[in-house]
Parts: structure tokens; C-alpha cells; sequence
């Protein structure tokens, strides 16, 4: 009895502290700490094979860990039992199962295995799949058989809900109308774990998130601090007097472009001259080890990968 009872709201609702997890020669986890809060988006991301989906699998209990400790919604997710799996809900990536049945006929079916469900109408409604009601799942564009999988996810009333690259094949049009969706739940008490490979979606959506390469936490913080201030820090670039890519990353952008344009003819301009502000992506690149691979050419070791969103400075 124990084993289910709901955890104190002052918990976290995921506590990870040394996880590791290791197939044959490779370390897939390798003392990973990780701490959600309860209410709150949290993002995970990180490259291919950086030990992102053997973590939420551990979490969500499918699969068994090596060491470290891990309590999810207060329990042991290796132990956990029926009662503590109602309190979660999975959105997989990719999910292919009972294709023959209709949106309504699923939604009603998961329904019935929860003993505080959603109204199945009312989740129905809510995904935005009332005119498909009655279609069967494999008859579903990608995005609203995405939409069909949050719909089961979230049936259940779930506390805690994991979210695996939810919007894959979603146009742009649907994204937003789905991050409406994940807000809307937050709002009603959900805690969601989300896992990404989009940097504008994580972004828009998480409070927190974590940067995972090589089966480690590099770096957790909101999206707006992640990397901390020196990596937010703007770089000037521009072209100098032998023809090579200049870039210095400083916190005094503006006194840097007035000694470069001090340093040329009068009524001539520095070359090529631009202010970049790194974005998220960029940020996210440098801390997983792309930006030495990707950085201009002549330009100092340590210049970050070129940002997406960039400032040209007038004279």
C-alpha cells in the first residue's frame, strides 16, 4: 500500500542521481543526475546516442538500470506496480497498434483502463480530432495519428506525462496548435517530460531543460540561461585587412565595433561586419562538441557556430 501512495507536492516528481546503464562495451548512462519538478516542462536533449532514450525508458520503468537511484512520482519506477503506472502517461514515437479501430473507439477503449480517466469525448475534443472520430487510425495523416497518441497519453488524468519527439511530421501550422495543447495541460498540473531534437520547440515550451551527450548532464538551465552568460555573450565578426574571417565573442559588442571602425579610412566600412547573437541552437551545438567541427573558416579556436539570428551594425 505503501509502494502507491501519492508523493508530498514539496518532492520532485523525478529524482535521478548516478544512473548508468551499460549494453556490452558501451556505457549508454553514465551517472546521470536529473530533477523535475512537479508542474513544470522539463526538455531533454541531446544528439543521437547520447543516452536520452535508455533514461526516459529507465523512468518510465520499461527498462532496468545498472545502478544509481531513481524515484518517480515517490516510487521506484522498477517496482513500480498498476497503481502507479495509472499515474502516467506515454506518448511514444512511434506507435503503430490496433490501426483498425477508430479515434473513438480507442480513446474509449485506454479509457477503461484507468480509475480516473478523462471524459474520452472530451479528450477527443481537446486534440483537436472530433471530425475524425469515427476514421480508423491507419487511415490518420502523421500528424493526427500524433494527435490520436497524446489523446491516450493523457486519458488517464496523468500526473507525470512523457512526451517522445511528439511533433515529428507535424507541418508547421500543427506544431503550434500542438504546443497549445502541451501548455493547456501544464496549466491543469501535468508535469511533462519532453524529449526533442526541434530547439524552437523546446524553447517555446520548456521551463527547464537538460543538454545530455556521452550518457551525462552537461548543462540544465532555462532555455533563456542555458550555457550560462559567457555563452550568451554577442560575437563580432568580420573580414580584416588580409582577406581572412575575424569573429570575437565579447560582452561589450558596441566598443568593439567603435575600435574596428575607428581602425579603417574615414567614410570606409569594416567588412562584412556583423553583430551575432547566439540563439538557442547555437548554444546547444557548442555544448554537445559540434562548434569546433562547424566554425568559419579563420576564424579563432572556440568561435561558436554561426548563429541563426544575426544583427548587421551600421557604421
Amino acid at each position: 500500500m505503501n509502494a502507491t501512495r501519492r508523493a508530498p507536492e514539496t518532492r520532485p516528481v523525478i529524482d535521478v542521481r548516478g544512473l548508468r546503464r551499460r549494453y556490452g562495451t558501451k556505457q549508454a548512462v553514465d551517472g546521470l543526475d536529473l530533477r523535475v519538478e512537479r508542474g513544470e516542462i522539463f526538455a531533454v536533449l541531446g544528439p543521437n546516442g547520447a543516452g536520452k532514450t535508455t533514461t526516459v525508458e529507465i523512468l518510465e520503468g520499461f527498462r532496468r538500470r545498472d545502478a544509481g537511484e531513481v524515484t518517480v512520482l515517490g516510487q521506484d519506477p522498477a517496482s513500480g506496480g498498476r497503481a502507479w503506472r495509472s499515474r502516467l502517461g506515454v506518448v511514444l514515437q512511434d506507435s503503430r497498434d490496433q490501426v483498425e479501430l477508430t479515434v473513438r473507439e480507442l480513446v474509449h477503449h485506454f479509457a477503461g483502463f484507468y480509475p480516473s480517466r478523462r471524459d474520452p469525448d472530451e479528450v477527443i475534443d481537446a486534440v483537436g480530432l472530433r471530425e475524425k472520430e469515427s476514421t480508423r487510425a491507419r487511415q490518420l495523416s502523421g500528424g493526427q495519428r500524433r494527435r490520436l497518441d497524446v489523446a491516450l497519453g493523457i486519458v488517464g488524468r496523468p500526473e507525470l506525462l512523457f512526451l517522445d519527439e511528439p511533433t515529428t511530421g507535424f507541418d508547421p501550422q500543427a506544431r503550434r496548435s500542438f504546443w497549445g495543447l502541451v501548455r493547456s495541460l501544464r496549466t491543469e498540473g501535468t508535469t511533462i517530460l519532453l524529449t526533442t531534437h526541434y530547439l524552437d520547440e523546446a524553447a517555446h515550451l520548456a521551463d527547464r531543460l537538460a543538454v545530455v551527450r556521452d550518457g551525462r548532464v552537461v548543462a540544465l538551465d532555462t532555455p533563456e540561461a542555458l550555457g550560462g552568460r559567457h555563452a550568451r555573450r554577442p560575437v563580432v565578426r568580420w573580414t580584416g585587412p588580409d582577406g581572412a574571417t575575424r569573429a570575437e565573442r565579447t560582452a561589450h559588442p558596441t566598443r568593439l565595433v567603435t575600435e574596428l571602425a575607428a581602425s579603417v579610412p574615414l567614410g570606409e566600412e569594416v567588412p562584412d561586419l556583423q553583430v551575432v547573437r547566439p540563439s538557442l541552437e547555437d548554444v546547444y551545438l557548442e555544448l554537445i562538441g559540434a562548434a569546433a567541427a562547424s566554425a568559419p573558416a579563420g576564424a579563432p579556436v572556440g568561435t561558436p557556430v554561426p548563429a541563426r539570428v544575426t544583427e548587421e551594425v551600421a557604421r
